[in-house]
């Protein structure tokens, strides 16, 4: 929409199919290459390995056809700019702990962090943009719980000034603390959407150094937004994996009653996480705060 888009390129994953007709009030190309994914109004240009770069620069070819067509009474790009500090993966976490776990574990038994939250997922054009995930996190955050973030609420949090060092002076004092000392973001981006593995990566390397299951930690993981059939997948191990799962819109199951019980309530004793909704980032916030609180007092933190 700032009409200085020459060319969009989609694959399958996350297109709302009206872009196509978006794309078509201005210059731009709106070019599909997955065969699960011919929009209406779309270019299709395929992608096939073998044929990978012959296609990529055919895209770019096109797209420096099209620039000639931008309309340049309709461009406008809007003087906003967000810093941010993004790339932690296991290792770069591990990095600015000295090499270690132990700060980390350290700050969590001495309950400076009370936990940790991942908190991901897409925007929904139901859900006010951007209004679950910054309001999520920031109350998060303000009680000493350490977030980490992936994909479309990492960008959210990046627009709000949350992964920079400085918005430590909006955590609580115990988190505060720690990113002080550590020189790092109270909520830390580790990558896209599909990253969300190395969440569960982190998850395990810290129950491996407690000696105890996934589900017996301090963390939890929220989807405030999220509107993909590709969440709901990641949702699903998510929760497999023993996380306590809190997600903003509500899922499609609710016709059938057994399936809704199993997902809420009855999957915690079969594999020890289960999904919660809450729609209210700051009740879906008390709910986290409350299972993180209980997963503490049983390890006896």
């Amino acid at each position: 929409m700032t009409g200085a888009v020459e060319a969009v390129v989609v694959d399958v994953q996350c297109i709302f199919p009206a872009l196509a007709d978006l794309s078509a009030c201005y210059h731009t190309k709106f070019i599909s290459t997955s065969p699960k994914a011919k929009f209406p109004g779309a270019v299709h240009m395929e992608f096939h390995e073998e044929t990978a770069y012959e296609t990529a620069r055919a895209i770019v070819r096109a797209a420096v056809e099209n620039y000639p067509n931008r309309n340049r009474a309709r461009v406008f790009i809007p003087d906003v700019k967000s810093e941010a500090v993004v790339g932690f993966s296991v290792e770069a976490i591990l990095a600015a702990l000295g090499g270690s776990l132990d700060p980390l574990l350290g700050a969590v038994k001495s309950g400076a962090i009370r936990g940790i939250v991942a908190v991901v997922g897409c925007n929904n054009p139901k859900v006010q943009h951007d209004y679950g995930h910054v309001n999520l996190v920031r109350e998060l955050i303000r009680n000493d719980v350490l977030v980490v973030t992936t994909g479309c609420n990492a960008i959210a949090c990046a627009k709000a000034g949350l992964l920079l060092p400085e918005a430590a002076e909006q955590a609580g004092d115990g988190l505060k603390g720690v990113c002080r000392a550590l020189g790092i973001p109270p909520v830390l981006h580790m990558g896209s959407c599909v990253d969300i593995s190395r969440i569960l990566v982190a998850c395990a390397a810290i129950a491996n150094a407690l000696g105890v299951d996934i589900s017996d930690l301090p963390v939890a993981g929220a989807a405030p937004e999220w509107m993909s059939e590709k969440a709901v997948s990641i949702g699903a191990y998510v929760v497999a994996s023993g996380i306590f799962t809190v997600l903003g819109t509500v899922p499609q199951v609710l016709g059938s009653p057994n399936v809704t019980q199993l997902l809420t309530a009855g999957a915690e004793g079969v594999v020890g996480g289960k999904f919660a909704v809450e729609p209210d980032p700051f009740k879906a916030a008390r709910l986290i705060l409350d299972h993180i609180a209980a997963k503490r007092a049983a390890l006896g933190l």
